[in-house]
């Protein structure tokens, strides 16, 4: 699918030209400058200035097409693995997930470790030390990292409140400790729409440009991709479907309401379900999706989710709606075999190409690719990135400075 951003060839539009050229090369690559060119509406001198200023950081690699006729082949640029890395980091609960992630979306490495308690004072320290070892085994220069952990922000009501939040975190500018502990640009910000953002970049969303995505962590939450560009509201805090009430009259929430969904529909939801009927069992554990109480929480969950699925597809009418998260992978698949046949709405088209509803091409990690996700975005994403910020080509860094020449960095 082309890319829908386009270039200018103003002087003032530099920076941004780089970062639609970049994403250009990532979406479509292996790529000839003709072909960036007809994509981005830039000229063939814009693209090969750009090009080369790319070449020289190690961004790109270039190679000869393989000649299918007479006449010399034209070159296909590609983002270089080995070009630059991001750091992912996930709090939840009771551990620190983390991974390293090249440009191309492959993981690199991966660590875990468990935390006694998810509070600043245990989980900061934690971090310095897990960006350390992955940093350590990154072959190339690592350019940010990226946090996630559970939402909403700034929500006096609702932000670390109730069993699927953290504890502790009120009140802490996190960008910028986290900044301070790492020494790197960082970025932080909702696990859901992180794993939207994942979603969006390496995953169903190189696809399907505009969809809806549905997070089951410890709680419930959401993120809208819309041209391949997660929707962050007038806060931040897009995207939180769990608090959609669902149940008139239903179950109490943390956040003051009565009846919304992730009470029913959660990693919580679930474990309260087996609480409640005396099941002492794990769902991650094997079978565990075969087990009697586990499908009668399914049964249970599938009224209200699939209204409120049907709310989403009416409301915003997505290409597709994702499921994805922690959720252990059997569990989740029977959920959604069950969610069919989804209620009638908008999204109800003879002429679709693509299911309505379809599990994450990710998988589990999507939240953790999604955090290291957060910083390659914030660094290299066409409308916000900060990488390319520079008026002029030759305040880009050279290869030994590049590292601590990027301006930083996300939410607090």
């Amino acid at each position: 699918m082309a890319t829908r951003l386009k270039g200018t060839n103003q002087d003032l539009g530099r920076p941004y030209n780089r970062r639609i050229v970049l994403e250009a090369v990532r979406l479509h690559g292996p790529i000839s400058r003709a072909e960036i060119a007809r994509l981005v509406a830039l000229s063939p001198q814009t693209i090969t200035n750009i090009i080369r200023e790319f070449e020289e950081i190690g961004l790109l690699t270039a190679r000869r097409e393989t000649p299918k006729g007479p006449g010399q082949p034209a070159i296909e640029l590609a983002i270089d693995p080995d070009g630059g890395f991001a750091v992912g980091l996930q709090l939840m609960r009771d551990r620190l997930r983390g991974l390293l992630l090249d440009l191309t979306g492959a993981v690199r490495g991966r660590i875990q470790t468990d935390l006694p308690a998810a509070t600043p004072d245990t989980a900061l320290p934690a971090m310095a030390a897990m960006v350390q070892r992955l940093r350590a085994a990154a072959p190339g220069r690592v350019l940010g990292v990226g946090l996630a952990m559970p939402g909403p922000f700034d929500v006096e009501a609702m932000s670390f409140v109730g069993p699927t939040t953290l504890a502790g975190w009120a009140g802490v500018k996190v960008a910028e400790r986290l900044r301070q502990v790492t020494g790197l640009p960082a970025f932080v910000g909702g696990d859901a729409p992180a794993a939207a953002l994942s979603e969006a970049m390496f995953g169903l969303g190189r696809s399907l440009r505009d969809v809806f995505y549905i997070h089951f962590g410890f709680g419930l939450g959401g993120g809208l991709v819309v041209d391949g560009q997660v929707h962050q509201g007038a806060w931040g805090n897009a995207g939180e479907f769990g608090h959609m009430p669902i149940v008139p009259g239903g179950r109490a929430c943390s956040c003051g309401n009565e009846g919304c969904l992730e009470t029913y529909v959660s990693v919580h939801a679930l474990r309260t379900a087996l609480a409640e009927a005396g099941v002492a069992l794990d769902p991650a554990d094997p079978g565990a999706a075969d087990h009697p109480a586990v499908a009668a929480w399914i049964e249970a969950a599938v009224p209200p989710l699939r209204r409120a699925i049907c709310t989403i597809e009416n409301l915003l009418d997505p290409a597709g709606v994702v499921l994805g998260g922690e959720m252990p992978e059997p569990i989740l698949h029977r959920l959604a075999g069950r969610l069919e046949p989804l209620l009638p709405s908008v999204s109800r088209r003879s002429d679709r190409t693509h299911p309505r509803l379809a599990l994450s091409a990710i998988g589990a990690d999507n939240a953790l690719v999604g955090a290291a996700v957060l910083a390659i975005s914030g660094l290299l994403s066409p409308r916000s990135g900060l990488l390319f910020a520079e008026a002029e080509p030759a305040a880009v860094p050279p290869p030994a400075r590049r590292a601590t020449a990027i301006a930083t960095e996300g939410r607090a």
